[in-house]
């Protein structure tokens, strides 16, 4: 019984009378209350419609009624009584009765008259859901989502019948609630799995972030609607994006009828013709609003948070949270209503505020919200009540915004499942500004539901709050919810009681406080409830802190019951305590000691590295090269720290996931402990900064700025050093990997190798992370690292297709935001922590996407802001143009962020923007632009817009001019640097915030522009270059070299382009010798029809049409290559057309080049026709005695040995008679016969040291041409440089008057090489091995040779040959050719000299002289006669046939010679490295053709040597098989056609001698003095040519051997010349400077000569005047020197090095690109041959030359395998 004081209290403090207040502490009058209440509803109804009723009343709730409705519901229902009920929105409702199922029970004990059981059977269908009158907040005790408690159906029965129940009674009570407590139960658990199964399809199904963070083609577009199967994505996707629309999707059915309501206008309409208009009403409802159950928008964000992993649920609520909404707190599971604290979802959220302290001062504070102890404001509700509780939280927080959903919430409906006994929590951050609501932060906690239901919570709850604000119906004394009231009213803690009934104002008692709700202004309930909060917490002694949840029992902690997630934060945490009290500017220098001072000591020597001052040697380079070096040695020498250890060794142990917690638990806890100092370091600065401003504007205190400035850098300095993340460790990983690279060993305190340290990062980036691209701390790209970054990432995901976005824009104006606002990232943004350096993060693309976009990853780049205010002004403009021109060439789109409309700031970054741009033209590097410009007001205003678009482009034309000033560019307008659409490139943005922060949310129209954005840069992605990974990573290295230059255009080299030149180049190098091979095909046959004499004219269309076949295979080669190589199309595109002519102008030259040859081996055949039959004859003659002689000699047939001696005998005198007709081809002695031509020239006048067993000056290893030359002038000055040694500063020259510039070293070269290779072509074309040698041939070649040498003298060149110079040249090439031209005459006089032929023949003639003398068969010895002949053109096809089939081979399996040109060369010079012969050295480096040929000769020569018995003999014996078939097919063929037509021998002849016409040389005139008129057994004939050419084939493969294989074939058909021929159809021009070959496989190539690596220009004897020193300069290094200058052509023109194009001639001509990477190759040989260099030139190495000492540390095998790195 209550006493009359509680009484009292409660009277005042709920508004009953005195009555009331009794019955409420007598549980004795129960019955008399419940019929007051009854008799109260009929005039509680609100609004105007007879069919409302109060929220007091309503029976059935969302989550639980107090019993007294329950009972008035029983009540009612005894007395049959209609109940008028409404909707949680107010709509009308029918009348709601209670389950069947409970009635059932209840009318059976208490004898209930029979018309009960039949109402209750009636009440059934209006308990569905789907009713349209449904109440929203009826769940319990009927059809509601939690069952009725046991205390509920204790105290309804005894009302019912007015009595207390009997504990008979009471037990049956208690059986009718068991029974329909476990059917409501279940019921409610099918509705939840049925709509996790809508909208999931299954409940277990996990959302993984990094599905819902790919690229979609749903993402991609806003969905104001969408099917219920997409609710779940489109509800994602604009949480993504940060639009607070999220909650507020509508659904479409499956017509793609949107549905917007519970009900249709149409369902009312069918009935508005009734006369019973408001029967029908109700019945209306009940039939059409089964149509469609709608989901419940805060059912589809639960759903998500339910079935989320740990990473999107932690992602959903830092988003929700950005949006400004509620977040939950403790979550019931929905199946086992197990109560969740999701701890770790608060982890990554940081509130921001600003309040004023005791001294007024507005100060700002930036907390991990899970640490904020603020006040807590606690709302819950006991009952059903009519005023939403929810909205009137919005009101004290934004009333703009609906931080908790409620019920007028757009999407609202009757089917919410998932938020019964959800805590959700927002706070209230102040601005610092007076209309701000409360002055501090403040928490609101918010409890779904009758508090009465969910009694943990509440307990929770109240006892953690400051103050408890609780909404009411009118409550009876016996409810039991009075008795949580009477506890929190006894309480010490404040309390505020909301009556929904209730009219009065506010009432305050002890703390305690009574507010009326009914009929009120808005307004003034609002302002009282906030006065009441504000007064309450003024007096406050508690506070909140979220992380104290935790600590509770009997709830579970998401973090502790993850094993992995507490795993994860126990190594984080290890790793945080080795930072406790260290001081935060020195956290760095301790535990990340890599990145420091060393680190930034390396970047800036690099930059000077590549920055050379004017007068720095080759020495100085060096001597930085190893100060360099020693600094990443030191680095390898640091230790490794603790922390680091620690990271690597968790990083190394876990699984993925496990790897990806503890990451994300650094992030977590990295910014918790340097928050607070650096937030106090930021304070300080700015105070700072504030002092020297007013300073600046005090002319009084001007002279103590200096001093505060300096402070205020210090403070600048340690805000750097303070800054400490994982980009930080990351960086720290980078640096260590970097020193373990640089001095190839591992650390000794690495517990792994140090190879595997770019894995870990590559997984990190796969797994969302950002990567540090470029260090904002150093202002440099850690290139090796970056790249062995990248590297991994191919190699786990493939070399994968990217789109580079990149985004530039100032300091602070929104460029990270507006990237995550996109994609759904989480660079940082706070406004103390801006980007420094540039990051890059990918992005996946689904699979649809993949198809349809053409790549497979978006790689976003994101950087620091331009102008920013930590860099000095003088470093600012160069640091923004570099970093703006890194970035646009990465990137395929860059975006250009343009803040607020301020017109200094956008020309600022136009001018920065439009200058890189213009860079990257000049570079042939394409990218595209968009230009956003946010925070513009009136986005929507067309005219507006239009007319910034015009002055954007107008500003943009005025800064190319600019920029094409500075860039030296011929640009007027935007348009001509970039292709550029205004209408479509041009973003305006709304303002981020839809009203002031903090408490703001985004502005939806904000988020519709980041979706246009988005399908902008979509449209972009799908028409641009594609990009690989290889490609990115080449390109990042090409962009910084180019960059640290100063001279970016004119260093910059595209890796990417060359390599896909040089793939280029790869398959032209196999289409031109597809068409070489092919034509010497084709040349073969036509030769042996020549020498047959079976065609005696070529043309060049019968040899089009031979070619035709191979021509269409290479036109389709040459199309899928450029079709299919897809990486590298928009590159290749513009080399397609000028390599289609290239290909066609080569089959052209070669069809005419073998017409040309044809043409002169048939006017060659018709020459020595004479001597061709005058050798037939007497072949044919010795024949004719080989048969006759033994006529004479019957008798003595069986005497072998007289018939022998008869048969030398008659050999010898028909070999007389033949050398009378025909005298004897004497041995050649070409050296002498040019010796005797040059004397008839000179007059014998020859220099003393021509003699005819002399060794001759070979002028292809002399070095310099000076000797050879006078000069007709005298004003030669050679080329000079400003040298600043250690010694002196005075002008140098290189050379002096007595030397010749490189240029005339180069002109004169160039003369000798193409002298040399002109004559090889003519030597051929004397075709000795046919024709004969003869003096004529010498003779030809001096003339040819005097008249080149007499042209370029009288060229414009000022100097003349003297004599020596045209007698060295001569002798040297003829010495050159002495081999070539002996060898073809032997192989000339073999087949032609009667003495050596008939010796050759002379087994032939004795085997046809014996057949004769066992008296055989004409038949049989033509056979053998014609077997014999056959032999020889046999045995050439076959080795002819196994050269080219050779040289096929050779070119697929020998590695050197398997690819292009510049990989000929690293294997040349690899071999040249390991010989060590330095006169081997000076061939390639004068003349590389030669050594070129020279090298493929030994090549060749060694494969064949090697490969002999496992492919050259095989290849032989092969075509040797395949030719035997071919002859005896022909054989048999021409016996069938001769018995067929009746011939004789001559049709037989004619017959086989055509078939074999392009495989032999052979015809009938090789039998022409034959008598066979006699043969007609041709099966005869058949047979012994088969088996006599059995034998002979036979002999030819035992006489097969290495040594034979050479040498019987003629020159022009050996492998090494056609391979010769192949590649030395390239460039052979040098470098002016240093003699680099360039490295063009083409002959007059597209664009300059250029080569890969040049070399010291004292290798080409470029020496210091008036010294004898070599220079050790090397043409790329120099070329950056700004104090090197040259005399072109000997004018007085000076013209600095830097600048030597000027020059014109060949150095207008080369491309030389200012590097400072290293070769170590050539280095190493100028220390190696040293002595032989200084020799050779005799000039020394000393003084300005001194070769520096780091070049002495390069051994061979550093130099060999340098070849493999760079080239």
């Amino acid at each position: 019984m209550a006493t009359v004081e509680d009484r009292l209290t409660l009277q005042r403090l709920f508004g009953r009378g005195e009555q009331q207040a009794e019955l409420f502490s007598s549980a004795s009058a129960s019955k008399i209350y419940a019929q007051s209440i009854i008799r109260s509803i009929p005039h509680s109804r609100n609004g105007d419609s007879p069919f409302r009723c109060s929220r007091a009343a309503a029976p059935f709730r969302c989550s639980g009624s107090p019993s007294i409705n329950r009972v008035s519901l029983l009540s009612q229902h005894r007395s049959r009584a209609p109940l008028r009920v409404q909707q949680t929105h107010g709509s009308l409702r029918s009348q709601c009765e209670p389950p069947s199922e409970y009635f059932a029970y209840s009318m059976a004990a208490r004898d209930l008259p029979p018309e009960g059981v039949t109402a209750a059977g009636s009440i059934r269908s209006h308990r569905k859901r789907d009713s349209p009158f449904w109440c929203s907040r009826a769940a319990a005790p009927f059809g509601g989502k939690k069952s009725p408690s046991f205390f509920d159906i204790r105290h309804c029965a005894p009302l019912i019948s007015g009595t207390e129940g009997s504990p008979a009674e009471n037990k049956l009570y208690a059986t009718s609630e068991v029974s329909s407590d476990q059917h409501l139960h279940q019921e409610l658990l099918n509705k939840t799995e049925t709509l996790f199964h809508r909208l999931l399809k299954e409940r277990h199904h996990k959302l993984r972030a990094v599905d819902v963070l790919q690229l979609t083609a749903h993402s991609l577009h806003s969905h104001e609607s969408c099917a219920e199967e997409d609710l779940i994505q489109s509800f994602i996707q604009k949480l993504l994006i940060t639009d607070y629309r999220a909650r507020y999707i509508k659904t479409k059915g499956n017509n793609g009828e949107v549905h917007k309501g519970q009900t249709s206008y149409d369902s009312f309409t069918e009935v508005a013709d009734s006369d019973d208009f408001f029967h029908n009403l109700w019945s209306v409802s009940n039939e059409e609003t089964g149509r469609y159950e709608k989901i419940h928008p805060m059912d589809v964000q639960m759903a998500v948070f339910h079935c989320a992993d740990s990473f999107l649920k932690q992602l959903m609520v830092t988003k929700l949270s950005q949006c400004q909404y509620a977040l939950p707190l403790l979550v019931p599971d929905p199946f086992t209503q197990q109560i969740e604290f999701p701890l770790w979802t608060f982890r990554q959220i940081n509130k921001s505020w600003k309040m004023r302290n005791i001294n007024n001062k507005i100060i700002s504070q930036t907390q991990p919200i899970y640490k904020a102890e603020t006040p807590m404001v606690f709302f819950f509700r006991f009952g059903s009540v009519s005023s939403s509780k929810s909205q009137l939280m919005n009101s004290l927080i934004n009333e703009k915004h609906n931080t908790f959903f409620h019920r007028n919430c757009p999407g609202s409906s009757k089917n919410m499942l998932l938020m019964d006994g959800v805590v959700e929590i927002a706070w209230f951050c102040p601005s610092g500004r007076d209309t701000d609501k409360f002055t501090e932060c403040v928490a609101f906690c918010n409890l779904h539901g009758d508090a009465g239901d969910h009694e943990k919570q509440l307990q929770i709850l109240t006892e953690m709050s400051s103050v408890n604000v609780v909404l009411l119906p009118q409550l009876q004394r016996n409810d039991r919810s009075m008795t949580k009231l009477q506890e929190l009213y006894k309480g010490s803690k404040p309390l505020i009681c909301l009556f929904t009934e209730d009219e009065s104002a506010v009432t305050v008692l002890k703390k305690k406080y009574r507010i009326g709700l009914k009929d009120r202004n808005q307004s003034d309930v609002f302002e009282e409830l906030r006065k009441a909060i504000k007064d309450c917490l003024s007096e406050r002694s508690s506070t909140f802190k979220l992380e104290d949840v935790s600590k509770l029992s009997d709830i579970k902690v998401d973090e502790e019951d993850d094993d992995d997630c507490r795993r994860g934060r126990e190594a984080a945490q290890q790793m945080m305590s080795l930072l406790e009290k260290k001081d935060l500017t020195e956290i760095k220098e301790s535990f990340l000691p890599h990145q420091g001072k060393l680190w930034h000591q390396w970047s800036q020597k690099n930059k000077k590295l590549h920055r050379p001052r004017a007068d720095e040697t080759e020495k100085d380079i060096s001597i930085k090269q190893t100060e360099m070096k020693k600094i990443l040695e030191q680095q390898h020498e640091s230790n490794i720290s603790e922390f680091m250890k620690l990271f690597l060794k968790q990083m190394n142990s876990d699984t993925e996931h496990e790897k990806m917690i503890f990451i994300r638990w650094l992030i977590i806890l990295l910014p918790e402990y340097i928050s607070a100092d650096l937030s106090a370091l930021h304070h300080k600065y700015n105070e700072k900064w504030s002092m020297v401003l007013q300073m600046k504007e005090n002319q009084d205190e001007f002279e103590q700025l200096p001093a505060e400035q300096a402070e205020l850098e210090r403070i600048s300095e340690d805000l750097q050093a303070a800054a400490f993340g994982l980009e930080h460790i990351m960086r720290e990983i980078g640096q260590i990997y970097e020193s373990c690279s640089s001095v190839k060993k591992n650390k000794k305190d690495l517990q792994v190798h140090f190879s595997s340290l770019p894995s870990l990062a590559a997984e990190m980036m796969i797994s969302g992370f950002p990567l540090e691209l470029m260090d904002g701390d150093a202002a440099h790209v850690p290139v090796i690292w970056v790249s062995a970054v990248l590297d991994q990432l191919i190699q786990k995901l493939g070399d994968q297709r990217v789109f580079v976005l990149s985004v530039l824009g100032l300091q602070s104006s929104g460029k990270s935001t507006m990237l995550n606002a996109m994609f759904g990232l989480q660079f940082a943004v706070s406004a103390g922590r801006c980007t420094r350096g540039a990051f890059m993060q990918l992005i996946r693309v689904s699979d649809e996407m993949k198809t349809q976009m053409n790549f497979d990853y978006i790689l976003v780049v994101d950087t620091e802001g331009l102008c920013a205010l930590e860099l000095a002004e003088g470093s600012t403009r160069d640091h923004d143009n570099e970093l703006a021109t890194f970035v646009v060439g990465l990137a395929n789109l860059t975006l250009i962020n343009i803040f607020g409309e301020n017109p200094s700031e956008m020309q600022d970054i136009l001018q920065i923007v439009v200058q890189a741009l213009m860079r990257m033209k000049k570079v042939r590097l394409n990218p595209r632009c968009v230009f956003v410009h946010q925070n513009v007001s009136d986005v929507t205003a067309g005219e507006k817009n239009m007319e910034g678009r015009r002055r954007l482009l107008e500003k943009l034309d005025e800064m190319t001019k600019l920029a094409a000033e500075e860039e030296d560019c011929d640009a007027q307008h935007f348009s001509d640097v970039i292709r550029f659409d205004v209408q479509n490139d041009v973003k305006y943005f709304a303002h981020l915030w839809e009203g002031s922060p903090p408490m703001a949310p985004p502005n939806p129209n904000y988020c519709e522009n980041i979706q246009e954005l988005n399908q902008t840069i979509i449209s972009h992605a799908a028409k641009s270059n594609r990009l690989m990974l290889t490609h990115f990573k080449d390109r990042i290295k090409d962009l910084w070299e180019a960059l640290l230059n100063e001279r970016f255009v004119f260093s910059f080299r595209n890796t990417l382009e060359i390599s896909a030149y040089r793939k280029l180049e790869t398959e032209y190098s196999k289409w031109s010798w597809s068409l070489h091979s092919a034509m010497m095909e084709i040349e073969n046959k036509l030769y042996n029809k020549i020498e047959n004499e079976a065609i005696h004219e070529v043309e060049e269309t019968d040899l089009q049409n031979e070619l035709k076949k191979t021509s269409e295979e290479v036109e389709k080669s040459m199309s899928e290559f450029f079709e299919k190589d897809k990486d590298s199309v928009f590159i290749l595109i513009q080399w397609k057309t000028s390599f289609e002519i290239k290909i066609k102008e080569l089959q052209e030259n070669i069809v005419r080049e073998t017409k040309r040859k044809l043409n002169g081996i048939v006017q060659q055949r018709d020459l020595k026709k004479k001597t061709d039959d005058q050798r037939t004859n007497h072949e044919n003659t010795l024949y004719e005695k080989s048969k006759e002689l033994p006529l004479k000699l019957k008798d003595k047939a069986n005497d072998e040995e007289t018939l022998k001696k008869e048969f030398d005998l008659c050999l010898e005198q028909s070999v007389d008679e033949i050398i009378s007709d025909t005298p004897p081809i004497n041995d050649i002695d070409i050296m002498k016969d040019a010796i005797q031509i040059l004397s008839d020239i000179y007059e014998g006048d020859l220099p003393d040291y021509i003699k005819e067993d002399s060794e001759y000056i070979s002028i292809f290893t002399v070095w310099s041409f000076f000797d050879y030359v006078h000069f007709k002038t005298s004003t030669k000055k050679g080329v000079k440089g400003l040298i600043t040694g250690a010694f002196s500063t005075k002008k140098e020259t290189f050379g002096n008057i007595q030397n010749l510039s490189p240029e005339k070293e180069a002109q004169i070269k160039s003369l000798v090489s193409d002298v040399d290779q002109q004559t090889d072509k003519m030597i051929q074309s004397f075709n000795i091995s046919k024709m004969g040698y003869n003096i004529s041939c010498i003779q030809k070649l001096i003339h040819y040779i005097k008249k080149r040498v007499t042209e370029h003298q009288e060229g414009p060149v000022k100097y003349e040959f003297k004599n020596e110079f045209f007698i060295d040249l001569v002798l040297s090439i003829c010495k050159k050719a002495n081999k070539m031209i002996t060898d073809q005459h032997r192989l000339f006089r073999e087949t032609n000299d009667p003495v050596i032929y008939v010796e050759k023949k002379r087994e032939e003639y004795y085997i046809i002289f014996q057949k004769s003398c066992n008296e055989a068969p004409s038949a049989a010895v033509f056979g053998k006669i014609i077997c014999q002949k056959l032999k020889e053109p046999i045995e050439q096809s076959v080795y002819k046939k196994t050269a080219r089939d050779l040289t096929d081979e050779i070119m697929k399996n020998c590695e050197s010679l398997n690819g292009n040109r510049l990989n000929l060369e690293k294997h040349i010079l690899k071999t040249l490295a390991e010989e060590e012969d330095f006169v081997q050295y000076t061939d390639y480096l004068n003349y590389p053709r030669l050594h070129f040929k020279s090298f493929i000769r030994d090549e060749v020569s060694r494969y064949i040597t090697d490969k002999f018995s496992l492919s050259v003999l095989p290849k032989m014996k092969e075509n040797i098989k395949l030719l035997q078939q071919k002859i005896m097919k022909a054989a048999h063929e021409s016996t069938e056609h001769v018995q067929v037509n009746s011939g004789d021998v001559g049709l037989w002849l004619k017959s086989f001698t055509q078939q074999l016409s392009d495989a032999l040389i052979f015809s009938q005139k090789d039998l022409s003095g034959e008598k066979h008129h006699d043969v007609d057994d041709f099966n005869l004939l058949e047979d012994v040519i088969k088996k006599d050419l059995t034998a002979i084939m036979s002999d030819i493969s035992n006489s097969l051997n290495t040594d034979t294989f050479l040498v019987k074939l003629d020159y022009k058909f050996r492998p090494h010349e056609l391979l010769t021929d192949h590649f030395c159809q390239c460039c052979w021009d040098q470098c002016p400077f240093c003699g680099a070959t360039c490295n063009h496989t083409i002959n007059n190539h597209h664009g300059d000569h250029s080569a890969p690596f040049h070399r010291s220009i004292g290798l080409n004897g470029i020496y210091y005047n008036d010294t004898s020193n070599l220079s050790t300069h090397i043409c790329t290094s120099a070329e950056a020197s700004s104090i090197l200058y040259m005399y072109p052509n000997d004018s007085d023109d000076e013209i600095p090095w830097t600048d030597y194009r000027r020059a014109g001639g060949a150095f207008a001509d080369w491309s030389i690109t200012p590097d400072f990477s290293e070769l170590p190759y050539w280095k190493w040989f100028v220390c190696r041959f040293q002595k032989d260099l200084e020799k050779y030139h005799k000039k020394t190495f000393e003084g300005q030359g001194k070769i520096p000492d780091e070049w002495k540390k390069y051994s061979k095998l550093d130099a060999i395998e340098s070849l493999d790195n760079y080239i």
